[in-house]
């Protein structure tokens, strides 16, 4: 059985990022996916610090609007006002929010990850 992986990212391994709130389970559960194939992720807390309008760009242009925001709430159809109102309250966000490379996926999505790490191979 190899070695416990440490916090260190090796040159083999694919770079992911894990964006999310730590009280929700669905990200938990993908930093839990991907720590149990021993690779390890980059997560942001986004309480502790907000995405970035680029990359939150990024999600939009690939998944949509009405793919990437929790149908509950009720959000501005401008893209600024968007924008500006997912930094502002990031429960608006169906979470989590992740990325490999240009690649993007919203909310538990575990068949898409194990396609990402197979082709990785």
């Amino acid at each position: 059985m190899p070695a416990p992986l440490g916090k260190t990212p090796t040159k083999k391994m694919p770079k992911i990022d894990v964006f999310g709130v730590e009280d929700s389970a669905a990200t938990r559960s993908a930093v839990r996916f991907f720590r149990e194939r021993r690779i390890v992720v980059r997560y942001v807390d986004l309480r502790k610090k907000p995405i970035e309008p680029a990359q939150l760009g990024h999600f939009l242009d690939r998944l949509g609007a009405t793919a990437l925001l929790d149908t509950a709430h009720d959000v501005p159809g401008d893209r600024g006002k968007l924008l500006a109102a997912v930094h502002a309250d990031v429960r608006l966000l169906r979470l989590p929010l992740v990325r490999y490379g240009d690649d993007v996926t919203v909310g538990p999505d575990e068949t898409t990850w194990r396609a990402w790490l197979a082709r990785g191979k």
